[in-house]
């Protein structure tokens, strides 16, 4: 019989995730994939619209787009047990920014505060959409900390709204991209099809995940490095900067300093996702972007040590 792992629980503020709430924490949210896991959970395609807005003297989290019917969705986080200050935020942010949906993310919800959400989905119209959400850290042995949102609050109908078919143009958009890598022979995985925004190819290395994005206008290719040494490969990666730049037009170089997660990407923001016919075109920028992608960092990420790389101290700087 196999051996089985266990969950282990990972502290939330600890140096190396999330010490700080706005200034970890909100921007890790704030990335596509991250953003792509709490759509998933509360059964949403978002977009992100804004981060850090100004509300008065306070400032908004994060302020985002539902794409399926366009309304707008604010995110409010909170690393800690929710309190009343959250909570007179939220519904104060709420008419200013003209939402329809409001999502309090916080790492332990009190009943009274859960409670005064589900009298808020109770006494509002049924556009009106009120989450509480509890974040969680896990682990199984020394693998990288995995997010989990649960849900502990939510609208009397969200439950009924769950779609259970048709798929999703998500859905549709990853199969016929799948049956178009296969007709053309080409040398990459096809990723799993799924009802989201971004779906992921392997790299061949631990730690290292190609996340293949699509949203209402955009198509990104982006390699991914996680763990605690995101930060020392995306420094061996940039030392070849030059060469790979040659190789690979207009990337962004996007550290982490965190070592939650570092990434390198190109995108495009001038296509239509619900432009069926163009899909074939969008479908051959995605493949030449992914197959040059494979074939310009999977050599060099079999290579790297993340102990040939030495951070510089402040004065060196």
């Amino acid at each position: 019989m196999c051996e089985l792992g266990r969950l282990q629980p990972v502290e939330l503020r600890r140096d190396d995730i999330w010490p700080n709430e706005a200034q970890d924490f909100t921007p890790w949210l704030a990335e596509e994939e991250n953003l792509a896991l709490l759509a998933e959970t509360l059964n949403m395609e978002l977009e992100l619209e804004a981060q850090e807005i100004d509300i008065g003297d306070f400032r908004a989290d994060l302020l985002c787009r539902n794409t399926e019917d366009g309304s707008r969705v604010l995110i409010e986080n909170q690393l800690a047990q929710t309190d009343h200050k959250h909570l007179g935020q939220i519904l104060t942010y709420a008419p200013g920014l003209n939402v329809a949906t409001i999502v309090w993310i916080a790492e332990e919800f009190r009943e009274e505060h859960r409670a005064a959400l589900d009298w808020q989905n109770e006494i509002t119209a049924e556009h009106f959409q009120f989450f509480g959400v509890e974040i969680r850290l896990w682990r199984i042995g020394d693998s990288p900390p995995a997010p989990q949102f649960n849900i502990v609050s939510k609208p009397n109908n969200w439950s009924r709204t769950v779609p259970v078919s048709p798929p999703s143009i998500y859905q549709r958009f990853w199969e016929g991209f799948v049956q178009y890598l296969t007709a053309q022979g080409s040398p990459i995985s096809p990723p799993n099809p799924q009802p989201r925004s971004s779906v992921t190819v392997g790299t061949g290395t631990a730690f290292f995940i190609l996340f293949v994005t699509r949203t209402a206008t955009l198509l990104r290719v982006q390699l991914r490095m996680d763990g605690e040494n995101a930060t020392a490969h995306f420094h061996l990666l940039e030392e070849q900067r030059p060469e790979i730049d040659s190789e690979l037009c207009e990337l962004a170089w996007n550290e982490n300093p965190n070592n939650i997660s570092s990434s390198i990407a190109v995108s495009r923001n001038d296509t239509d996702l619900t432009d069926e016919a163009d899909w074939p075109n969008q479908y051959a920028w995605l493949k030449c972007k992914l197959e040059k992608f494979d074939e310009v960092f999977r050599p060099r990420i079999r290579n790297l040590d993340a102990a040939d790389w030495q951070p510089q101290d402040e004065d060196d700087n």
